[in-house]
Parts: C-alpha cells; sequence; structure tokens
C-alpha cells in the first residue's frame, strides 16, 4: 500500500485551544513496499502519525492519500473497508485479559471474515496451525491456549505482533514494538517484522526507540522532533551529527545506540504490493 502525507498536521482532540499540532505540517511519502522507521525524541509526534496514517485521528490540514484514496472522503462503511487493509499494532497491544492468545491472534484475521465467522472463532478458533506458526516466529509457540493475563508485558507485546502476520494488510503501522522486550527478544521480534514484510511485499511504517535497530534493519529512517520533519534519509546516510541534533536535550534516549558510520551507499528498495 503506497502512502502519501501532503503538508499533513494533526491536532489531538482533546488538546487546548491554540495549542501547537501534535504533527506540524509534514509530506511524505512511501512506496507499496517500502520499509520506513520514524525515531525522534519522546513527545516527538511518532504515534501520532502512525494514527493519522491509520486514519485514526482526522487531518487538521493538509491531505492524507493511501493508494492514490483520501480516506476521509468515503463513507463510513468504505472507510471501515480500507482500514482492513491496514493494520496498527499500538505500543501496549489491547488484548483482553481473560482471552487465549489462540483467539487473540487469530483476531489479526477478522477484518477479512464474516460477522457470524468471527463469533464462531470466539469459541471455536478456525486455524489453530496458523497461530502457532505465528507465535513460533516470536518464540511464544508454547503459549498458544494460555490465557492472556497470565503473560508478562513482553509476551503480550509479541502477542500483538504475532497478530500482524495473519493480518490481511498492505501496510503495517507498528508502534514501538520492543519497548517491553529485552535485547534477544526484540532483535528476534524486528528481525521477523521486517522479514515477513518483505517476503510479502507488505509496506511497513514503524516508530522505534532503539536508534541502533532503526539503522540496522531499516533502509529509510525519517526523524521527528517536535512534530516536525528533522530528516528523511537512507539509513547509511544517518550520521552522528544528524543524531546528536535530533536527540539534543534528549541524549538519554540515545544511550546503547550503536556507533553511526559517515555515509556509505543506500541499500536497494523493497518490493511492493496492494491489500486484497
Amino acid at each position: 500500500m503506497r502512502i502519501e502525507l501532503a503538508a499533513l498536521a494533526v491536532r489531538h482532540p482533546a488538546a487546548r485551544s491554540g495549542a501547537a499540532p501534535a504533527l506540524r505540517p509534514l509530506t511524505l511519502q512511501l512506496a507499496a513496499g517500502e520499509l520506513l522507521a520514524v525515531i525522534g525524541p519522546s513527545g516527538a509526534g511518532k504515534t501520532t502519525l502512525l494514527q493519522a496514517a491509520a486514519c485514526a485521528l482526522r487531518p487538521a490540514q493538509g491531505g492524507l492519500r493511501l493508494d492514490g484514496i483520501d480516506p476521509w472522503t468515503l463513507s463510513r462503511p468504505a472507510l471501515q473497508r480500507l482500514r482492513g487493509c491496514l493494520f496498527l499494532a499500538p505500543q501496549v497491544p489491547p488484548l483482553p485479559p481473560r482471552q487465549r492468545v489462540v483467539t487473540a491472534v487469530l483476531a489479526g484475521r477478522l477484518p477479512a471474515m464474516s460477522l457470524a465467522a468471527s463469533l464462531r472463532s470466539l469459541f471455536y478458533p478456525s486455524d489453530i496451525p496458523a497461530a502457532h506458526a505465528a507465535l513460533e516466529r516470536f518464540d511464544l509457540a508454547e503459549k498458544l491456549f494460555e490465557r492472556v493475563d497470565r503473560l508478562s508485558g513482553g509476551e503480550r507485546q509479541r502477542v500483538g505482533l504475532a497478530r500482524a502476520l495473519l493480518a490481511p494488510a498492505g501496510l503495517w503501522l507498528v508502534d514501538e514494538p520492543l519497548s517491553s522486550l529485552d535485547p534477544a527478544r526484540a532483535q528476534q521480534a524486528i528481525t521477523t517484522l521486517v522479514a515477513v514484510a518483505r517476503e510479502r511485499g507488505v509496506t511497513l511504517l514503524a516508530t522505534l526507540h532503539q536508534v541502533d535497530m532503526a539503522l540496522a534493519h531499516f533502509p529509510r529512517i525519517v526523524g521527528l522532533r517536535d512534530g516536525a520533519l528533522a530528516f528523511d534519509l537512507p539509513a547509511a546516510q544517518v550520521t552522528r551529527e544528524h543524531l546528536a541534533a535530533l536527540y539534543a536535550q534528549h541524549e538519554h534516549e540515545l544511550q546503547g545506540a550503536a556507533p553511526v558510520p559517515d555515509a556509505p551507499p543506500a541499500p536497494p528498495p523493497a518490493a511492493a504490493m496492494h491489500c486484497r
């Protein structure tokens, strides 16, 4: 799925009158199948960008197009169908605590299921092998029939990511997917997400606190600061100077970031596909 932001600005509905937009006018394009990581200090507008791309926040000005379509001109049913082509993974996945993990993972398929099939799946999971395979990619296969409220925070986060592997989506919008994971699990999770997105030609837009992970796994990096675009570069061209300026007065958020080279050649572009 292709994304186009044209001078897009977003205000949160609860923001006080006269407050600066959470996302200032931003122009950005992602080709279908492209992988892009958004970095920046806390409060930079990263989550707001994902919510705007997911059609969850209406633009205050400017425009959003998904595969050339302005979602806010659609009827409500058409907007719901378009949202079914997106997968938004919030930092804290909305998993009902008493739900079984298998049901939580298979919920990723709900946009492609009829109401009757989705209700049946709550009591009789429709494709247990698929849920098992998705969980296995995140080293969680043994938790298939556990209740969600018996999982650790990191396990719940990985269950939320496993949903993406079953979603009928051409666009994954993933917010801080590694925030509750230790370094080994974080490496496994981001490697899996990027590998599967490449295999399927899914467009992946992810926000990451871990700068080293972003630089190592994504060919393109966008830096946001105070709701505005600081840079949009191939990962190989992001220098120490770019990061120092981006995280000025927030240097503690750069702890653990790997050394950044000056400017090697950029990697090749990713493949493309559309949500069917």
